[in-house]
């Protein structure tokens, strides 16, 4: 029998794929509609993202807690009820608050119907961050068990639900406070042997309580709560010590926080309606080129970017009307606009800013003069390490590549030879200390490479130091 070249068999197997395709019939009967609950269990990625085991603070267990918590905050910013309640017993979640509660003839629709909720109204729900009358019904269908319960003026009505199926309905009499209980307990054939880690839950907590002063939230009977807004989330996570006191400034649709320490990189968390949006988006784009060009306009003096912004701490949150966000999730604001009718988010933001932080650096003399030192400081630094590096680049071009420190071996690990994966580099202080080493060795696949002296620990140098 002839032999077939490899180009042959694969040309062969391609020819095969297509004609089984072809075969395949391609009907009315191929075109599938799928129930809300069936296209959320078959699809959780696009609703709420990785799944997840709950290890990380972005699964998706936890993700079902935000859109909960959500409408409590959404209440709680429109001035109903003060308080949530919490509970996370192992794998069972309740949630309680005590704001308007949902209208009692529309409490299936709202918890099993897709596209339904109040928040299209901006009337009732002006700055929400629940958008699309998703969340919730995510959460029942990824559920194994989902009961909510919304008391309005001494009556109760209660819906339960099995992975997204209502199976009871009842209306009662009740003597409890108005709001909302939603008590569910997350699917463990989609999200596997998931497990709730609070210090997760806990720093979202701390999240809501930070953008939301005077609101409660209880977890399993700890309180948490904040008076000074996005400062307490500055102070909180704020390892090391500031060049100056914390900059605030606070007024009904936005809240700024600033301030520089001494590490390397920036650090900001921002903030819209409430929701922590991690990736950013144009509001987190327009507070850095705001502060950039407040600064410079404030010290007439045309500064690097990287110099204003290296070390600094920044907090922004803002409340948009109709926000667009990037994905379901909600963790990128792509809004262009604060409202249907109100100025861009770069103009307002910038406006905000300029204004503000302009007045107090006239006004502070002091954390002036701390801040121009901090930039001139990261100034000088840059300029620095630039004139090293170039120094350093035009030596390694210099450098020889047969190092007479270097005894190599006769395999590569870049190589073809079938030992090219047991080659080893020996790096040794000095002389001295390869000299036995060198002399032992296995010529074939172990290099020796001498240092020129002893080496430096960089740990907790600084760059220039390090460069």
């Amino acid at each position: 029998m002839k032999k077939k070249f490899p180009w042959a068999l694969a040309f062969e197997y391609i020819c095969r794929y297509f004609i089984s395709m072809a075969e395949q019939n391609y009907t009315e009967d191929s075109i599938k509609t799928l129930e809300w609950k069936e296209h959320i269990r078959r699809r959780p990625g696009m609703y709420i993202g990785k799944l997840g085991d709950g290890s990380s603070a972005d699964d998706g267990i936890y993700v079902l807690l935000k859109e909960v918590i959500d409408n409590s905050i959404d209440e709680f910013m429109m001035g109903n009820g003060r308080a949530i309640d919490i509970t996370i017993n192992e794998d069972l979640v309740s949630v309680r608050d005590y704001g308007r509660g949902i209208p009692l003839g529309k409490l299936v629709d709202v918890a099993s119907k897709m596209n339904t909720g109040a928040k299209y109204d901006s009337r009732v729900f002006k700055k929400s961050v629940g958008l699309n009358g998703v969340g919730i019904k995510a959460v029942n269908a990824l559920s194994d068990s989902f009961v909510i319960s919304s008391f309005r003026e001494g009556e109760v009505k209660i819906a339960s639900f099995e992975k997204g199926q209502i199976t009871e309905e009842k209306l009662e009499k009740s003597t409890e406070p108005n709001g909302v209980l939603t008590v569910f307990k997350p699917d463990t054939g989609v999200f596997g042997g998931y497990r709730y880690i609070i210090e997760h839950v806990e720093s979202m907590i701390k999240n809501y309580t930070y953008l939301n002063s005077w609101l409660i939230i209880s977890l399993n009977g700890n309180k948490f709560s904040s008076k000074k807004g996005l400062v307490d989330l500055l102070e909180d996570n704020i390892s090391s010590p500031v060049l100056y006191d914390i900059i605030h400034f606070k007024d009904d649709d936005i809240e700024i926080a600033l301030t520089h320490g001494n590490q390397y990189g920036e650090e900001y968390y921002s903030f819209v309606n409430g929701q922590h949006t991690t990736q950013g988006g144009t509001h987190l784009l327009a507070f850095k080129e705001a502060v950039v060009r407040t600064v410079r306009e404030f010290y007439k003096k045309d500064f690097e970017t990287s110099d204003i912004r290296t070390s600094i701490i920044g907090a922004i949150s803002i409340k948009v009307e109709e926000p667009v966000f990037e994905s379901q999730t909600k963790t990128k604001l792509g809004s262009k606009d604060m409202g249907p009718n109100g100025p861009s988010v770069r103009n307002f933001i910038i406006d905000y800013v300029k204004n503000t932080l302009d007045n107090f650096l006239h006004r502070n003399s002091e954390t002036a003069e701390i801040l121009l030192n901090k930039i001139l400081a990261s100034e000088k630094e840059r300029k620095a390490i630039s004139s090293i590096k170039k120094i350093a680049k035009e030596r390694a071009k210099k450098a020889s590549l047969h190092n007479k420190k270097l005894r190599d071996c006769r395999v590569h690990y870049n190589s073809k030879n079938e030992i090219r994966d047991e080659t080893t580099l020996f790096i040794t202080e000095g002389d001295s200390a390869s000299g036995s080493i060198t002399k032992s060795r296995n010529p074939n696949t172990q290099a020796v490479f001498s240092l020129k002296g002893k080496p430096l620990n960089t740990y907790g140098l600084t760059k220039k130091v390090v460069y």
